[in-house]
């Protein structure tokens, strides 16, 4: 196993943790998670022998490590070869094959092919594909040189790369943030059938949920190791600081101040599945509220000075790149209070529509009309290049308002953790997530009333995250918003639409429906076709199987419908048979000759309860069983 005894680590004079105890197994797959700058990534380097600790010492077996690479460059290989050379020894082997078979070396020959076919060489090939097809590359992208790439796609060659080597300690930083939805839901696949020992950083809470069974904590400059999921380790650690006073009183008026939002949310929630999940994650947010009292984090939207209706509506629109559409036929009505998040593969075109929405992009077709008093906060990741890298985040605000005084512009910067020397230090010195923290303070000070935001938490830690997601729901304006962090679109949007084929509509489900979506896509892209079948003989195969999958999305909404009556029921049953339970347990009723009625009464209520209850609860497994049965992805 791997073990980390009596472990200290500081880097420029800054201690990170010290006296570290902690014992990972192997097999183990564990979440590491701390604020940023506490020394995640410097724990890497120090278990890839990067660099040193100052005291203590960790004992590794024989392991082979694998983590991704933090440059690729720009190389003439195919992006296939590039990922297969990720396995030392698969790359020599080969090598060794041709040379011996130039020699005609037939014993050696034989040798190298039994270890070949041990290592899984024949079907690798096979295995780099389907690591690429995951992450969203094509076919032909396979065949694609490396140098031919840019930045997001080199980021996840190497990811490709990592996970392909037959490693026993996968270290993984940020995986998740160069991949939408639909690579990150294949990811977790991947990462929870491998045989190695996992070590991952992420901010994206649903992921590390999906993945860890145990969480790695660095807190208060100690590595603490949790059992159990994120979720668990934050009720743990939310218990923990209930408990203690200073933190208890914030944390009680933050659960009040959530409970008030989410029954005002319920009055006005329809019965689609997205608002109905949307509800069951904002009753969890008091345990989140809890985990998260001590952030150092504290931020508002104040309520825009003019809220028209429409803010921005698009009517038989298209727009696009030099001239030619990449999205067409769009109708949208952006009101305020609207919570809109946009779904759909990467490469479908939603930071397009975003870009239409804000006026970046021509309008080739239809209408774009905007409120007169309409103001947009449009956060993209390009709005970082916009920074001045000279200037401290204090001179940033300054230029934006010359007339507030100094102690205003800190107190507010301080909400975002930029407090003391951090308000007055170079941007150019920051990390990407004191970046995007920087950028989202300036347009949340413009005071906008709609909001488009693309992927607002890339780089940001868990509770910046959290805190955006608190700060949102209080907003009076509009949302739109682009996200991989399903945690965000479960707390924010009210509605989901999936951009896809051209054009984007309302998305008639939630993330769960999404899912399963992508993998009916995932499974049809996947599936061969003959290439004698005739055209019409393939477009009616394709209709079946849309229909098949209609026909078991509608099943599915049809048996969780049910079940959720049925829950109800069983509760109000419950509940009565209890009663009558305790009714019937009084001496009293047994004493008088008048009360022998109302026992008479009673006990032929409590029977008809009982056979009620038996019924409902037999149906109620019978839901359950069908539900397990039903496929989850097309036929």
């Amino acid at each position: 196993m791997l073990s980390l005894r009596n472990l200290s680590l500081a880097r420029a004079g800054k201690t990170l943790f010290e006296d570290a105890d902690v014992r990972i197994h192997p097999g183990w797959r564990v979440g590491l998670v701390g604020a940023n700058g506490t020394g995640k990534s410097s724990l890497f380097a120090l278990l890839a022998g990067d660099i040193l600790p100052e005291k203590g010492d960790i004992t590794m077996p024989d392991w082979t490590l694998a983590r991704v690479g933090q440059e690729t460059p720009a190389l003439a290989d195919a992006a296939l070869d590039f990922v297969l050379a990720g396995d030392a020894e698969l790359i020599r082997l080969e090598a060794e094959i041709r040379a011996a078979e130039t020699h005609g070396e037939g014993e050696r020959i034989a040798a190298l092919h039994v270890r070949y076919g041990d290592i899984g060489g024949y079907c690798a090939r096979a295995r780099a594909a389907e690591v690429l097809a995951g992450l969203g590359f094509s076919e032909a992208d396979c065949a694609t040189p490396v140098a031919e790439f840019s930045g997001g796609w080199r980021v996840r060659l190497n990811l490709a790369r990592a996970l392909f080597c037959r490693s026993d300690l996968l270290l993984l930083d940020e995986p998740t943030n160069h991949l939408d939805l639909d690579a990150i839901l294949w990811l977790e696949g991947w990462l929870k059938n491998i045989a190695a020992t996992l070590i991952v950083v992420s901010h994206d809470r649903d992921f590390l949920d999906a993945v860890a069974g145990r969480i790695l904590a660095i807190e208060n400059r100690r590595l603490v190791l949790y059992t159990g999921g994120y979720s668990t380790y934050e009720k743990t650690r939310a218990e923990r600081l209930a408990a203690e006073q200073a933190a208890c009183a914030a944390q009680q008026r933050r659960i009040a101040h959530l409970n008030r939002f989410i029954e005002r949310f319920r009055a006005k929630a329809s019965k689609a599945r997205q608002a109905q999940s949307r509800i069951r994650a904002l009753s969890r947010m008091d345990v989140i509220a809890a985990a998260h009292v001590d952030s150092p984090f504290s931020f508002s939207f104040v309520t825009p000075a003019q809220l028209p209706d429409p803010l921005l509506t698009l009517d038989q629109a298209a727009t696009g790149y030099h001239g030619a559409e990449a999205l067409s036929s769009l109708e949208m009505r952006i009101a305020s209070g609207s919570r809109i998040g946009l779904i759909g593969r990467n490469g479908a075109g939603k930071s397009t529509l975003v870009k239409l929405l804000a006026g970046e992009l021509p309008l080739l077709r239809g209408k774009r009309a905007e409120a007169r008093t309409l103001t947009i906060g449009y956060f993209a990741q390009h709005q970082l290049e916009q920074l001045r890298p000279g200037e401290s985040p204090l001179q940033h605000l300054s230029r934006q308002e010359p007339e507030t005084p100094e102690q205003a512009l800190r107190d507010y910067l301080g909400g975002f953790d930029f407090r003391g020397d951090m308000a007055t230090m170079p941007v150019g010195l920051f990390s990407g997530g004191e970046k995007s923290r920087l950028a989202l303070a300036l347009l949340i000070r413009r005071n906008p009333n709609l909001l488009l935001l693309d992927e607002p938490t890339n780089h940001l830690d868990l509770e910046m995250r959290e805190a955006l997601c608190f700060a949102l729901q209080d907003y009076a304006g509009g949302v739109v918003l682009v996200s991989h962090d399903r945690h965000l679109l479960l707390t924010v949007a009210d509605e989901l639409w999936l951009v896809a084929d051209g054009s984007a509509r309302p998305f008639d489900g939630d993330l769960d429906d999404y899912a399963d979506w992508l993998a009916a896509q995932r499974a049809a892209r996947k599936s061969a076709r003959p290439e004698g079948t005739p055209r019409s003989e393939r477009r009616r195969k394709r209709e079946m199987e849309a229909s098949a999958r209609r026909e078991v999305l509608q099943k599915r909404r049809s048996l969780l419908k049910e079940l959720e009556k049925l829950e109800t029921q069983l509760s109000a049953l419950s509940a009565e048979a209890q009663t009558l339970e305790t009714s019937l347990a009084d001496p009293a009723l047994y004493a008088p000759e008048a009360a022998r009625q109302q026992h008479e009464t009673l006990a032929r209520r409590q029977e008809e309860i009982t056979a009620i209850l038996e019924a409902a609860e037999y149906r109620w497994l019978e839901i359950q069983e069908a539900l397990e049965k039903l496929p989850t992805g097309p036929p």
